[in-house]
């Protein structure tokens, strides 16, 4: 069990900071292998594309946890599709994962980004992610989503385009689940003498929405606490975070939480200048804090790293941004003032 208890920050606090500025995280897997060499020793080793090493896992998380990140993520992607989709994603399955993160973390907050709920029963996932929360000390953030891979659905003998539908039952089975007072059975009904155990420590797991969901801005806003979206150049990540937050506003809502990621190969030159690649850059430092300041700017809360581009070894990668980066973003408030906030 967390040494975290109840009285400490809630999870979406532990990625956002309430006078602004922005919280850096680590997208998972944590492996290197998209930098050229280290392809070249997956063909040597035989590994097909896609799959990452995670040797070194274990060790990389208990750094990433003590070097001040705000959250680590992981992917949801039950079927290797190397023909169609050539990344296994975080290769894990999630809960299982979380599972185990749990126990070998005490500050990140836990996110997934995301689960896709109509694939799996909902009251298998209440009770999954109510469980992660418990041994986590109420870290985690559910991040959710309607699925984009055709070739999952059939396998599990699902209809793929009633997913919006089903994704939108699935949240509210899961808050209802979550509460006191009975079982949810379907149509709204309750069973008073069922209970699914354990409740989250949280008074709310925060859920957050990946992609759209085949739902409207109107419902996302209305229903999920944060959004997490694609990679994307700092001018349109504003126009998003600001329709997010005026959607929000207009329900009387609390902002919430704007999330998105960047694909960064961090030189060991600080002074080396952006070279752009699809969701993100390989950049010096000075550059990438230059870039993050434009984030803060923009209203962005949180920028998920995945640092399999770096061409450095990630340990050293992970040192520097801790070392170098971490400390020139706004400061992040004490647990004490953001749990009374």
């Amino acid at each position: 069990m967390s040494k975290h208890n109840v009285d400490q920050m809630p999870a979406l606090d532990r990625i956002r900071r309430p006078e602004g500025g922005l919280t850096l995280g680590i997208e998972l897997p944590l492996d290197n292998d998209w930098a050229p060499e280290r392809e070249t020793q997956r063909v040597r080793e035989g590994r097909p594309f896609g799959i990452p090493d995670l040797t070194h896992y274990p060790d990389l998380i208990r750094q990433v946890d003590r070097s001040g990140f705000a959250a680590v993520w992981m992917r949801d992607v039950p079927v290797f599709d190397p023909r169609n989709f050539g990344d296994a994603g975080s290769v894990y399955d999630p809960f299982v994962n979380l599972g185990f993160l749990a126990g070998i973390t005490e500050n990140v907050a836990l996110g997934t980004a995301a689960v896709v709920l109509p694939l799996r029963h909902p009251m298998m996932v209440a009770k999954a992610a109510a469980s992660v929360d418990r041994l986590s000390g109420g870290r985690l953030i559910l991040g959710v989503a309607s699925g984009d891979r055709p070739v999952e659905y059939p396998l599990l003998g699902l209809d793929y385009e009633s997913r919006g539908e089903a994704f939108r039952d699935a949240v509210d089975y899961l808050r209802d689940a979550w509460k006191d007072g009975g079982l949810p059975v379907g149509n709204g009904r309750i069973e008073p003498d069922l209970d699914l155990l354990p409740k989250p420590l949280q008074a709310q797991i925060p859920m957050v929405i990946a992609g759209q969901g085949r739902q409207s801005p109107e419902w996302i806003a209305a229903n999920m606490q944060g959004r997490f979206v694609y990679p994307n150049g700092a001018e349109k990540l504003t126009t998003q975070a600001r329709e997010w937050r005026s959607l929000r506003k207009a329900l009387g809502l609390p902002a919430g939480a704007f999330i998105s990621a960047f694909h960064l190969d961090l030189a060991d030159n600080p002074n080396e200048q952006v070279t752009p690649r699809r969701f993100g850059a390989r950049t010096g430092r000075k550059a990438f804090i230059d870039h993050l300041h434009t984030l803060e700017d923009a209203g962005i809360d949180h920028l998920a790293l995945l640092l399999r581009p770096s061409r450095r070894p990630l340990g050293e990668v992970i040192d520097e941004l801790a070392r170098d980066v971490l400390p020139v973003l706004k400061p992040q408030s004490s647990p004490v003032k953001a749990a009374a906030e």
